[in-house]
């Protein structure tokens, strides 16, 4: 779907200037999206989602005609910038990423065209419709060969909760990275569409801008970096827990500073931690009955009825954060547990 859309903006929308009068010849270098074109632009037996994306190409094909060599380079730099996803991530100065409103006043009715194009792209009613479900395939599909690639079963972005995975009948939900609702031209990249857990989606994410500073009185918005969420090598995170309450009963969130590392991707975590909730989410978790609060019971457990030394318990515990970090949170347990250590509680 997004190389149909890469042709639709550079070999359509960008030649508009020309003068052609919009036809679907004007597809004729790529004949899946020809066939799809006439289907939605001629058929009778065409749905309706179908004739009005056919119709939001044709107006938008009709605004660009107006433009001026500069203006249309101007947007061919945006769109290459909104979907250059990993460049827009460590906040390359040579991304020209564009939210809509960026787009130039002169410009509105064009922005507001391509808004509801856009916004609209990723629906179900657009892409279960037969004719273009059978050139692009099926987004269950997708979501399949994702689970079963990657295996750990967890959330990518907290960690913490299960994703359903490749024996559940249901599926998580993609989130748009950079938000749709801010950003034209990406909407179907599957760069910025990325599986998370229902809370990290919908809870804490929510329409949050990973690409920009939260806005503050006391200071300018601005870029800022973030991880790319497709990156084949995985983001190494250090944690470190210090608790400043010895009663683990009496353990609360402000009792727990969380220290992350390292300094390298420092602007990355902080974006990362704003974005997701993390520090409340991680600090919530420790002071569990049924996680931190536990995890120590049950080192203290085994020290006291099998006689063992609560040490060889965390040598144990190291090699496993090591080998399996998000099975039963290692990742979060053992700092935690080293935590209870440096102040006497083991």
């Amino acid at each position: 779907m997004q190389t149909f859309i890469d042709f639709i903006f550079h070999d359509v929308w960008c030649k508009a200037p020309i003068g052609l009068v919009f036809h679907s010849d004007l597809f004729e270098d790529n004949p899946d999206l020809k066939e799809v074109m006439v289907e939605f632009g001629f058929s009778a037996q065409a749905a309706e989602r179908g004739k009005a994306f056919y119709k939001d190409v044709k107006a938008i094909y009709e605004l660009f005609a107006s433009l001026s060599p500069q203006e249309i380079d101007q947007f061919k730099q945006w769109y290459q910038g909104n979907n250059d996803l990993e460049k827009v991530c460590t906040n390359d100065a040579t991304a020209h990423l564009v939210r809509y409103a960026d787009i130039p006043v002169a410009h509105k009715s064009l922005a507001e065209q391509l808004a509801t194009f856009f916004k609209g792209l990723y629906s179900q009613s657009l892409l279960d419709l037969a004719a273009l479900r059978a050139k692009i395939g099926d987004i269950d599909d997708h979501y399949q060969t994702f689970v079963q690639t990657n295996k750990a079963g967890k959330c990518p972005f907290c960690g913490i909760n299960d994703l359903l995975g490749e024996y559940h009948s249901k599926r998580e939900a993609y989130d748009h990275y950079l938000p749709k609702a801010l950003y034209p031209f990406n909407s179907i990249n599957f760069r910025n569409l990325v599986p998370a857990c229902h809370h990290c989606n919908s809870s804490y994410k929510t329409s949050k801008d990973p690409a920009y500073t939260p806005k503050d009185p006391a200071r300018a918005v601005q870029r800022r970096a973030v991880f790319y969420p497709y990156k084949t090598v995985p983001h190494t995170i250090e944690l470190q827990v210090v608790l400043h309450q010895p009663d683990i009963d009496k353990l609360s969130p402000a009792d727990i500073t969380l220290q992350f590392g390292p300094a390298a991707i420092t602007e990355e975590l902080g974006t990362w931690k704003d974005v997701y909730g993390i520090e409340e989410r991680y600090k919530n978790k420790l002071c569990g009955e049924n996680d931190g609060k536990y995890w120590l019971t049950q080192v203290l457990d085994e020290w006291k009825e099998d006689g063992r030394d609560p040490t060889e318990f965390m040598t144990t515990l190291a090699r496993q954060a090591q080998k399996r970090p998000y099975a039963d949170c290692n990742f979060l347990r053992k700092p935690f547990l080293d935590a209870c250590k440096k102040i006497g509680v083991l």
